[in-house]
């Protein structure tokens, strides 16, 4: 199924003034779970106006980058984990040219600690809007802008590097330009936020080019702020199937963010997932791209969330159960759309999760499918407007992290198949250390993660187009010892060198005992995007077993 399939429309219905949808005698139940916006919001009001910080601020010109809750996993503690309260917000000061990060608590904000750094964070939306506004003020292009002959995007990279004598970086924001008309058709310009100058020529930019490929960039929707995080429980006839917690892209965890994350995953009341994500995402760029001024690789984030079509109902800001599929670049085509978050909706026997993303030019679809009969189908998708450097051959690159509890945290094992065997007679054999492995479909390559006490279990089957590692790409699958928060990605965030924007999983693999223990494994999909060959999506198939 690739959401294009026709299927009776459901009904979104309302029970106790909460909306829920029904659907092919499935009803799907989404209630908010964890801080809700509107605490998020009093807290950033109350740190940024009234507090001890509003105090460090006073006379300064800064902007609020963003404000995410500290969730990253952390130790078990129980089966199933409760929303967290703790936060980080970021703020830049342009007036000292610093980035000041506050960690503390939704429940304590007196207690909250603040870091300075010279770190340079990704822009917000607003902060972006700003830099435009910039350009727009600019003598000559700010009337090619008004009559709309030029159009403003989001360029990768998405800041260049302008160091001042003394090696500090003055923060300048990168604008792609989409020309109308003329020979050259995209160009990018940074903008200094310091002295709101506008850069035309700067190492860190692609080339001018005359190339187009993909939709235009369209205009943006209404933001539903970046808070959500909601219980999800799919019953059939009255009885539950699946119940889990969901929580969206622009909450999600990690150091970039991490698309659709999924947490304390139950089928049939058993525990499958403590928590399944997708932290890390990168993109290397091919020759031809390479000449053109483009990567040579990125580190992508999985936090901002792009428009697409959603028609449905808010149960919060950011999450929308739907009578009817939604519809993201993949399957429109178009850039443009009415929704910002994660949309809910029932195709056939799944109730499918799905969320747009925006890195730079890209555009990336997270999405989750849970059958009535226990399969989980992630997936992840990859597409971009019109811009020079995706006309360009490039690899993407994304990584699932499952943390199976099958059943109980502890008491699991990963077990692989080949065909024909490489271990003895049995085409079944234990992983009993931490290793990194490939995929190997000639050998039909697959495997299970069982717990070893009640024999229950789910396959961990490739996706017939997951692609195969390369150097750059580094592998397929890897089965670890948990550790939780140290190991929930690599800690890297954006950059182009191609040393530090490859995934890096390897350093947890401390050939550790990971038989009958907690496990976590690591899923590559792998993508070569040429020019014409349009989008594209990549993902395994979890299947039970003796469930």
């Amino acid at each position: 199924m690739n959401g294009n399939e026709q299927f009776p429309a459901g009904e979104v219905i309302e029970r106790l003034g909460q909306p829920m949808l029904s659907s092919g005698g499935l009803r799907v139940e989404v209630a908010a779970s964890g801080p809700d916006a509107s605490a998020i919001g009093e807290a950033t009001r109350a740190l940024l106006k009234e507090g001890w910080l509003a105090k460090r601020l006073s006379g300064t010109q800064y902007r609020l980058l963003s404000f995410q809750l500290s969730d990253d996993g952390g130790d078990k503690g129980g089966e199933v984990q409760a929303p967290s309260s703790g936060f980080r917000a970021a703020i830049y000061d342009y007036t000292n040219n610093r980035t000041l990060l506050v960690d503390g608590s939704l429940g304590d904000l007196d207690k909250a600690r603040l870091i300075e750094s010279g770190a340079q964070l990704l822009p917000s939306d607003e902060e972006f809007e700003a830099a435009v506004e910039i350009v727009a003020n600019h003598s000559e292009l700010g009337p090619l802008i008004r009559q709309n002959e030029v159009r403003a995007y989001r360029p990768m990279p998405p800041l260049a590097n302008v160091e001042l004598p003394e090696g500090r970086v003055q923060r300048t924001l990168a604008v792609g330009l989409r020309y109308e008309r003329g020979d050259v058709r995209h160009r990018v310009v940074g903008v200094n936020m310091i002295n709101r100058e506008v850069i035309f020529e700067h190492p860190d930019f692609p080339l001018p080019g005359t190339d187009r490929c993909g939709p235009p960039g369209a205009a943006g929707c209404d933001s539903t702020g970046n808070a959500g995080r909601v219980s999800v429980t799919i019953r059939q006839a009255g009885a539950i199937l699946w119940n889990f917690d969901a929580i969206r892209p622009a909450a999600s965890s990690g150091t970039n963010g991490s698309g659709i994350e999924l947490r304390n995953v139950r089928y049939r009341g058993k525990q499958v997932l403590y928590q399944a994500h997708v932290p890390i995402l990168n993109v290397e760029y091919y020759t031809d791209g390479i000449s053109a001024g483009c990567g040579p690789t990125y580190r992508d984030w999985q936090n901002s969330e792009t428009c697409f079509q959603a028609n449905g109902t808010d149960v919060i800001p950011g999450f929308r159960v739907c009578p009817t599929p939604a519809q993201t670049i993949l399957d429109s085509g178009s850039d443009a759309g009415n929704f910002r978050g994660v949309a809910c909706y029932v195709q056939g026997q799944e109730v499918v999760l799905v969320s747009e993303m925006q890195a730079g030019w890209y555009r990336y679809i997270s999405e989750w499918r849970f059958h009535t009969d226990g399969t989980i189908r992630p997936r992840f998708g990859f597409a971009a407007i019109d811009n020079n450097c995706t006309c360009k051959i490039h690899h993407h690159h994304a990584y699932w992290r499952f943390d199976f509890d099958i059943r109980t945290a502890s008491h699991n094992v990963v077990e692989e198949f080949n065909n024909p065997p490489i271990v003895g007679n049995s085409n079944w054999h234990t992983k009993h250390f931490e290793i990194r492995r490939l995929r190997e479909p000639s050998r039909n390559r697959h495997w299970r993660i069982r717990n070893l006490i009640s024999g229950e279990g789910y396959l961990l089957i490739p996706g017939a187009n997951d692609g195969g590692a390369d150097p750059y790409g580094v592998g397929d699958v890897w089965v670890l010892l948990y550790h939780g928060a140290p190991e929930i990605d690599d800690g890297q965030g954006f950059t182009t060198n191609p040393a530090l924007s490859r995934a890096n999983i390897d350093r947890f693999l401390n050939f550790e005992m990971v038989e009958n223990r907690d496990v976590v494994v690591w899923y590559a999909g792998h993508f070569k995007h040429a020019p014409g060959t349009g989008g594209h999506r990549v993902g395994p198939e979890l299947r039970p077993l003796n469930w």
